[in-house]
């Protein structure tokens, strides 16, 4: 018995050196290793070959040569484990990339992160982000940029954990930022430190010190420990994804692992996830994409590298208190199950854009924004910002144009305040010379119970806890203000200068507003544009730009609209 254990072992490690000789040699002959001579007649498996092939079409000077392989990589199905490990660690970042960036890529590809140094002794990660916060440039700042990390330096855990229904709201949530911490008691202190660090990202010389001082292991070591917590994991991606703007970061972000944790996020079934996680792989995509997503611009589709041509853009703008995957839901979301969700989209979808327009209008790309907005300043993300539409404008516009806004036909989908930044927006665009594309370009637009003319809602002001300072934003939904009115005056004679094709939706249902409000936020003559069809919805003011199903009216009259405009444009 002895004897043939033995006699088995001896012939396992030689089938092993055999196959160890046979990719030595393969190596060899196709990447002209110095082992070259020696391994010269050694026999090589076709299916072998095949991988060391690829991974020398990858490194090849002719563009279409590496996308190819990237592309034969990616439908690999059939391979063996250790194929797959060979590819993840002979292939290059922009390979390694262009996998991730891939829809049917087997995760195989990519390596698990490396490990973590140590934390430093007596320290803790709570503490390592403090001094990581603390470490980055303090002058030159903005006021709520200096807001944020002096409020993340000096206050304990205890005392931010006592300000539940305090002064915040964050990543347009439309929910207190504060009132989340009883969900995560643990990451108090780690969510300040981690709001002022994706302002600080925004900054690229501030993202060469987060690089320099550890940053992305620490940010890394921290996206571990709260893998419960989609809060904490998509600021950090907010984060990583700021950090991939700067092309000479690319390789510190490959090395340290992250292009592995981004590739498995884009493969989620959480919208959100999979989209903060397209973002950064879209930034570190040089090969492919020529665009940057700065924070806050999220492409819905597609999400993947893709061989179908696109052809316009169609761009969705939310409005107060809402947020660019949340606002586009299916109505009703909370009374269906997630597990439901995830099994048939076609029944059930928490972003209506990204699933049911995606599927209708696979030449599109789908972009949706989100900025923070405040219904009171009691409740202001910032107490220092008062950022007005014509601020906000400027500044959507500017990272719109970065995203490529411009360059195909285009339609703007807003609701609420936000058709207000669309008009405030295609009016500044008009102005300067370095934005003519996006006003040539722009071919229709859909306002979903868009204020033109004013909104009851900055009247109210006797609701302690939404209303008792009004707003900025809210002051200028005014019915009496003279910039609103304006605004409405010079964009419909532009409007119909241009021949733009509108669409107007209006709710016909009341809105609670708290416990206490209950109103009419848009009615039918303030949404009336002046041009083009106004259809009421029986639907209130939150529900007006969420279609009930995927055959409801609202979607299949968007969605005709949509086609109709662009008619000639996807013909093309």
């Amino acid at each position: 018995m002895f004897v043939i254990i033995l006699g088995i072992a001896w012939q396992a490690r030689k089938e092993l050196h055999k196959a160890v000789r046979k990719i030595l040699a393969a190596s060899a002959k196709l990447l002209q290793s110095p082992f070259a001579g020696t391994f010269s007649t050694v026999d090589v498996e076709d299916h072998e070959c095949a991988v060391w092939l690829l991974l020398r079409k990858s490194k090849s000077e002719d563009r279409t040569a590496r996308l190819e392989a990237v592309q034969e990589m990616a439908e690999a199905h059939q391979w063996h484990d250790y194929q797959y490990r060979t590819v993840a660690q002979a292939c290059d970042p922009r390979t390694l990339v262009g996998l991730a960036r891939s829809k049917d890529s087997d995760l195989r590809f990519f390596l698990p992160p490396p490990l973590l140094p140590p934390l430093k002794e007596d320290s803790s990660t709570e503490e390592e982000l403090r001094q990581l916060l603390a470490s980055l440039p303090q002058t030159e700042l903005d006021e709520c940029i200096q807001y944020f990390t002096s409020l993340a330096l000096s206050e304990s855990s205890q005392s931010l954990a006592a300000q539940k229904g305090g002064l915040w709201c964050f990543g347009g949530n439309g929910l207190p930022y504060a009132e989340s911490f009883g969900e995560v008691p643990s990451a108090t202190v780690e969510m300040f430190c981690l709001e002022a660090i994706v302002k600080h990202s925004e900054i690229s010389i501030h993202c060469d010190n987060i690089e320099a001082n550890g940053g992305l292991q620490l940010l890394q070591r921290l996206y571990q420990l709260h893998k419960d917590y989609p809060k904490v994991q998509r600021n950090i991606m907010r984060v990583i994804g700021n950090m991939a703007l700067n092309e000479h970061l690319h390789s510190a972000i490959v090395r340290s692992g992250w292009v592995s944790i981004m590739a498995e996020a884009l493969k989620s079934q959480h919208i959100m996830e999979a989209s903060h996680a397209a973002r950064t792989l879209a930034n570190l995509d040089r090969e492919t994409v020529q665009e940057k997503y700065q924070d806050g611009v999220y492409v819905l589709h597609p999400q993947h590298r893709t061989s179908q041509p696109i052809k316009a853009d169609v761009l969705f703008i939310h409005g107060l208190m809402g947020a660019a995957f949340k606002t586009w839901r299916q109505q009703d979301s909370e009374q269906v199950l997630t597990e439901k969700a995830l099994e048939d989209e076609d029944r059930y979808t928490t972003c209506w854009p990204k699933t049911w327009l995606a599927r209708d209008c696979p030449a599109l790309r789908i972009i949706s924004v989100e900025y923070d907005t405040s219904l009171s300043d009691w409740r202001a993300r910032c107490p220092m910002e008062r950022k007005s539409i014509a601020f906000r404008s400027n500044e959507l516009l500017r990272k719109l144009r970065a995203a490529g806004v411009g360059d195909r036909p285009i339609i703007w989908i807003s609701h609420s305040m936000g058709g207000l930044l669309v008009k405030k927006m295609l009016l500044e665009a008009s102005k300067k010379p370095e934005m003519s594309t996006v006003i040539k370009n722009t071919r229709g637009i859909i306002f979903y119970s868009v204020p033109h003319h004013g909104s009851r809602l900055a009247e109210y002001s006797v609701n302690i806890r939404y209303l008792l300072f009004p707003s900025l934003e809210v002051k200028e939904l005014s019915k009496d203000s003279p910039a609103l009115k304006a605004l409405q005056d010079d964009f419909l004679e532009f409007a119909k200068d241009k021949k733009l094709q509108v669409l107007n939706f209006v709710e016909t249902q009341p809105t609670y507003i708290g416990s206490m409000i209950k109103l009419h936020v848009v009615p039918e003559e303030s949404a009336d544009l002046g041009i083009g069809d106004l259809i009421p919805v029986d639907v209130n003011h939150l529900n007006i730009c969420k279609p009930k199903k995927k055959d409801a009216f609202l979607y299949q009259r968007t969605l005709q609209f949509i086609r109709e405009t662009l008619a000639k444009d996807l013909e093309n």
